[in-house]
């Protein structure tokens, strides 16, 4: 432990001060939903001192921070003002934790500060056409090269893929093992030879997805992230970190302090929505089930920190998430009449966009199963796949 861990593993109140003081002086540029300057901007200012990820390492931008300080860090935090961050949410919140886990001292050192500062945004290349809820089931071959390895595919669903620098992708190694075995996992170059995205364009009008197809990508083995054949292992690191963070993080920070009302409540009081009774008990219960959840995502996160692995509670985390988002999207039409069902107005976006929920970072039938196999201990749902290799699985199991 070097001399500044040791002195930000118990942070002072003179720092947090410091904080409190940096956060009141941002001028950042307004927020944009065409542009990510903002939220860089926002990084950018946070970098130098740590805060944004107080318990990484110093030497890869964080502060060293024990669970206790880090976990004031980010009540500071809260408490000002802050940019939607959501562009660097895979960077930060799961290939942050991957490399820190798996990655080697260059790899941390090419990726890690960088990401900190908003100077790349992180993609996360995992499903493809046949691999969604089977996401073993990736097709996408890795295939080894004097130069490395030679990468040939198509991934889908990709968030942020149209913008994004980097993106930690799974690929197969090995079709003769079995599904699970045969993985591995890679950091490729958006803008390489051989990577074309393709954005898609949702209901609700957003083009947050792409598909992404590689065609003879070479990828240096130097961006190998862990052994060759682990890739299933840390794949599931980096969606474990994605359940823990949706919901604790929610891409913006909040106000910690809980006299704050929210701004669809406070919309509701204005509007004299709640001077109806039914409407204002309904509005009420909605709160309520939206501030449980998020006590239960801090509980979850507070886990993750103290054991510094995501545990399969983070899946039962995201499907209440998930339920509750829908749920704020459905009532909120339903208390603001026709004005919520305009075309440019939010709570519209909220309808259109409030499906996906269950599905984004994994859909809800996978979290249960997960609870009921890791969590209940009940029996594994029977695969005729089991132990069999990829390539006979993929022309079909007798």
């Amino acid at each position: 432990m070097n001399q500044h861990t040791e002195r930000v593993a118990g942070t002072s109140e003179e720092e947090l001060a410091e904080l409190g003081a940096l956060l009141a002086g941002l001028d950042l540029p307004a927020e944009d939903p065409e542009s990510i300057e903002a939220s860089r901007a926002y990084l950018r200012a946070l970098a130098p001192g740590g805060w944004l990820v107080p318990g990484w390492p110093p030497e890869w931008g964080g502060r060293g921070a024990d669970g206790a300080s880090a976990a004031r860090i980010r009540s500071v935090l809260r408490k000002g003002p802050a940019p939607d961050i959501y562009p660097f949410f895979v960077g930060v919140y799961m290939v942050g934790p991957t490399l820190l886990a798996h990655g080697d001292d260059v790899q941390r050192a090419l990726w890690l500060p960088p990401l900190v500062r908003g100077e790349h945004v992180w993609c996360q290349m995992f499903s493809e056409p046949g691999a969604g809820s089977d996401l073993a089931n990736v097709a996408t071959r890795a295939e080894r090269t004097e130069d490395g390895w030679c990468l040939r595919g198509q991934k889908v669903w990709t968030s942020r893929g149209s913008y994004a620098d980097w993106a930690i992708c799974l690929a197969r190694t090995d079709p003769e093992v079995p599904k699970h075995d045969g993985l591995t996992m890679f950091a490729v170059k958006m803008d390489a030879p051989g990577v074309t995205v393709r954005p898609l364009r949702q209901m609700n009008g957003d083009e947050h997805f792409s598909e992404v197809f590689v065609d003879d990508l070479v990828v240096p083995d130097a961006h190998r992230i862990g052994a060759v054949g682990e890739g299933w292992k840390i794949a599931l690191g980096v969606l474990s970190h994605e359940r823990s963070s949706i919901g604790a993080v929610a891409g913006r920070a909040r106000p910690a302090n809980r006299d704050v009302v929210p701004r669809w409540l406070q919309a509701l009081a204005k509007s004299g929505t709640l001077a109806d009774p039914v409407r204002c008990d309904e509005a009420m219960a909605l709160y309520v089930e939206l501030e449980v959840t998020r006590l239960a995502g801090a509980r979850s996160a507070a886990r993750t920190r103290a054991t510094g692995r995501p545990g399969p509670e983070a899946s039962g985390h995201k499907i209440r998430v998930s339920d509750s988002r829908k749920r704020r999207a459905y009532v909120l039409t339903r208390l603001l009449g026709a004005e919520g069902l305009g075309t440019g107005h939010r709570g519209y976006q909220q309808l259109l966009t409030a499906p996906s929920h269950s599905l984004r970072g994994g859909t809800d039938e996978i979290q249960r199963n997960i609870v009921a196999e890791r969590v209940l201990g009940l029996p594994a749902e029977p695969r005729l796949d089991r132990g069999v290799p990829w390539s006979v699985s993929r022309r079909g199991v007798t």
